[in-house]
């Protein structure tokens, strides 16, 4: 997937000095370690689905992963570098995870935000996530609260018996 002058490709090990480049930029107080990282990369394709984005020159600009399993899917991540926010290339990623996300059949991504990250919160209301819960104290060592969201994709099938067929 392409947009504009960057291009949004799997991500591979050989990107891990990069992405953690831009998590020490994005993520200074809580970044992702590389063993958290590889932990991650080695479920993929299985259970994960981790992108990043890069521009035409090479320089990584964005990331993201998306954790799936059991119909329901979770953002685990997603970062653009400050100089390109506000571009779209955070929407291209996050259009990205829930694409992924529909294509293995979840019913649900759900993701956390932290409550002083308006930006964020934001592009996730436009992509159709709602507020469902807050996490007090969820990020540390800073102490700030995640707000928890979810946005559903299918509609959940029936249980129990249907009432076609049947007469009133």
């Amino acid at each position: 997937m392409s947009t504009g002058d960057v291009t949004l490709r799997t991500m591979s090990e050989a990107d891990l000095p990069g992405v953690l480049r831009l998590e020490e930029v994005l993520f200074p107080e809580d970044s992702w370690s590389e063993e958290m990282l590889r932990a991650e990369l080695a479920d993929q394709p299985r259970t994960r689905h981790y992108v990043v984005a890069q521009e035409a020159g090479g320089e990584l600009v964005g990331y993201a992963g998306l954790a799936a399993a059991g119909g329901q899917a979770d953002v685990q991540t997603i970062g653009v570098l400050p100089g390109r926010q506000g571009s779209g290339i955070g929407a291209a990623l996050l259009t990205e995870l829930l694409d992924e996300a529909a294509r293995r059949g979840s019913e649900a991504v759900f993701l956390e935000v932290r409550a002083d990250n308006d930006r964020a919160r934001l592009l996730y209301e436009r992509f159709g996530f709602q507020r469902v819960g807050l996490r007090k104290r969820y990020y540390q060592p800073s102490g700030v609260d995640a707000i928890v969201m979810r946005r559903v994709l299918a509609t959940a099938r029936p249980i129990g018996f249907s009432r076609e067929g049947q007469t009133p």
